[in-house]
């Protein structure tokens, strides 16, 4: 065959087939879906029982985090063309509503955990990932809507109201806001993008740890006028029921003090900041001063009161060098406001836990 000819016969080869893709999609059948606020092309998929490929192929996506609220797809071979979706609540719930009529949606609190919540409803919390097609057991959001097989409507307060009703209704309440996570995006980009401390909105929504965010998440955004000190989030539960512990919450900025599992203390303080984070982990207090200096690369303090080392050069300690309580300030230590550090050197001998954590 003449080179030339070839050339030209691959050419209308190609055309056609660029030409025909687009009207197989369509020629499938399906239903149109309208991308909802913290929705994403895995979550979709999940609900019609599709891959992420197949939805992206009929609606010509190239980069599949890239969808918007409002964007009509093209769901193919998921109904017969008639129905427009406008869903409003997790994916996965509808999907299980659809196939079971014993069970009800419970909305994620601040301070939940799978753990919890299965015990809260005496099922397991592998019932719950099941139930709802959970990627991560580990990545649940505040506001959330988990479908609990075996509840009653009484059991969780569902009400009927969506999810993104019912989210929208408690944001406005508190005078907070909403924001859906993109591609690419940290805690402290979207904080400084509405003028709130990361460790604000990470308290906010109980992140425990604050790079374990993704697109499509739906973060609670305290409102910008309350400060950091005003915003008091919820106590963790007693990491030990035996003796005097120091718990460090560093996505709070605060220091809980408990003695046989009771709180007695909940404080304000300020970590290290991300170049000089606070070593996470526990420890124990091996050494006390009642005043110290402190020097190093760019700072003298003399006469730092009420130290209390747990480890190597890392302490708890009193602070009248600034009174920022609420954001990372240090280069490891925790500081905390002097009246409050001295009770807690009086409270604390050595041989004290303390706990570090995200």
């Amino acid at each position: 065959m003449n080179p030339l000819r070839r050339v030209r016969l691959i050419v209308l080869v190609i055309l056609a087939l660029t030409l025909f893709l687009p009207v197989v999609s369509y020629a499938q059948g399906g239903t149109k879906h309208v991308v909802q606020q913290g929705e994403n092309l895995y979550r979709i998929a999940l609900q019609y029982g599709v891959t992420v490929q197949q939805i992206a192929a009929a609606n010509g996506i190239y980069d599949v985090s890239q969808i918007y609220v409002g964007q009509e797809l093209i769901i193919p071979g998921a109904g017969d063309g008639t129905t427009t979706v406008a869903v409003q609540e997790e994916p996965a719930q509808q999907a299980v509503a659809s196939t079971s009529s014993e069970g009800s949606y419970y909305t994620v609190q601040r301070g939940d955990t799978l753990k919890s919540i299965a015990a809260k409803f005496n099922v397991t919390w592998q019932q719950i990932v099941q139930a709802n097609s959970l990627a991560n057991p580990n990545v649940i959001y505040v506001g959330q809507k988990l479908y609990i097989p075996g509840a009653s409507a009484a059991q969780t307060g569902d009400t009927g109201t969506s999810s993104s009703t019912t989210t929208n209704t408690t944001t406005a309440s508190a005078g907070q806001r909403t924001h859906v996570v993109q591609a690419g995006e940290g805690l402290s980009q979207i904080g400084q993008k509405y003028g709130v401390p990361w460790t604000s909105i990470a308290a906010a929504n109980n992140l425990s740890n604050p790079n374990l965010i993704y697109a499509g998440m739906v973060l609670i955004i305290p409102d910008a006028s309350v400060a950091a000190a005003d915003y008091v989030p919820a106590p963790p539960t007693a990491p030990s029921s035996n003796g005097k512990l120091i718990l460090v919450v560093l996505s709070e900025q605060r220091v809980y003090a408990y003695e046989n599992g009771e709180l007695l203390r909940n404080v304000l303080v300020s970590t290290g900041l991300p170049g000089t984070p606070t070593v996470v982990g526990e420890y124990n207090i091996y050494v006390k001063y009642q005043a110290q200096l402190m020097t190093g690369p760019g700072y003298y303090l003399p006469n730092v009161p009420y130290v209390m080392y747990f480890y190597r050069g890392y302490g708890l300690h009193g602070t009248y060098w600034h009174n920022n309580f609420g954001h990372p300030m240090s280069h490891g230590c925790v500081n905390l406001p002097t009246p409050e550090a001295e009770w807690f050197y009086n409270w604390a001998p050595v041989g004290t836990r303390v706990l570090v954590r995200w």
